[in-house]
């Protein structure tokens, strides 16, 4: 066990369940990564019933079983005399506690890693699941609809309208701006002041053949030679002077505008804001002019 997971955490992840609005594991589950039986588990926190709220561990009801049956294609729950009891990330923390074991410790590590990449996933597409309680997803019957379903949140097509990335958010800034980027179909234009070599690698992910105009204050002799090289192999780039701007835009389509609070080749080094304009992009490309 040292140094390698017990288990995969997509295993885990696959283990943890929403019920009442709360994300909870179950105590069948729970055994089973620590390696006790279930009794033993519930018998350990019987024991230490004063250290278990209703906010760390509850029984289910009849209703709530119910309704996690109904999610779920198998289940091994059906043979049970007892409803399970359902454990939240704070109750998971303390059964590591009570049951004083070296696997229960390094478990539940791996526990809490799971329920953060699970906040993780449902903050980050949230917008998609509040569409689909519009769409009253319970009603989809079939797997096409649910395979329509499940593309959207892959392929990200539903982006944040606002938000912060904080220094050391590299990747997330860096994917943020990859999916934007992947969006168009039609043209991009970047108006940035502060233009290198690793701004072009992140527009190399655009699709094959879409205009890209960078509209920036200097351009010197290695970024002439840089938009030389990028349009041998992802043409066709176009590089102007353009003087009129301070602050960072990126125009998806000529129709979708969003602003940056700091130049692309600096994502995620400092703290920047980022937002989508509700605005015509009409006039911002006018005044531009025939740099676009």
């Amino acid at each position: 066990m040292s140094g390698k997971n017990i288990v995969s955490l997509e295993h885990i992840e696959s283990k943890i369940y929403t019920i009442n609005g709360v994300q909870v594991m179950l105590d069948e589950d729970l055994a089973g990564l620590y390696g006790v039986e279930t009794r033993v588990l519930n018998q350990a926190v019987k024991r230490n019933i004063e250290r278990f709220p209703r906010s760390f561990c509850f029984q289910l009801t009849e209703s709530n079983l119910e309704n996690l049956k109904s999610q779920i294609v198998t289940s091994s729950w059906g043979g049970r005399r007892t409803l399970p009891y359902a454990f939240t990330e704070q109750g998971v923390a303390m059964l590591s506690a009570v049951l004083k074991s070296e696997r229960a410790v390094k478990m539940s590590i791996q526990i809490m890693n799971a329920f953060v990449a699970m906040r993780r996933f449902l903050s980050t597409n949230a917008q998609v699941f509040q569409r689909l309680d519009s769409m009253e997803i319970k009603q989809i019957q079939t797997d096409k609809k649910l395979d329509r379903v499940l593309d959207v949140i892959e392929s990200r097509d539903i982006q944040p309208k606002q938000g912060i990335f904080y220094d050391g958010q590299v990747f997330d800034a860096y994917v943020f701006i990859n999916d934007l980027i992947k969006s168009a179909k039609k043209s991009i234009v970047l108006i940035d002041n502060y233009i290198d070599e690793s701004v072009l690698v992140l527009f190399s992910a655009r699709k094959q053949g879409i205009p890209l105009n960078i509209l920036t204050e200097t351009i010197s002799k290695k970024l002439e030679l840089d938009v030389k090289k990028h349009n041998e192999q992802y043409p066709p780039l176009t590089v102007k002077a353009f003087y009129k701007a301070h602050d960072r835009f990126l125009i998806i389509d000529g129709k979708t505008v969003y602003h940056f609070g700091a130049s692309l080749k600096d994502l995620g080094k400092k703290w920047f804001a980022f937002s989508k304009m509700d605005i015509s992009t009409a006039d911002m490309l006018k005044e531009a002019g025939e740099m676009v």
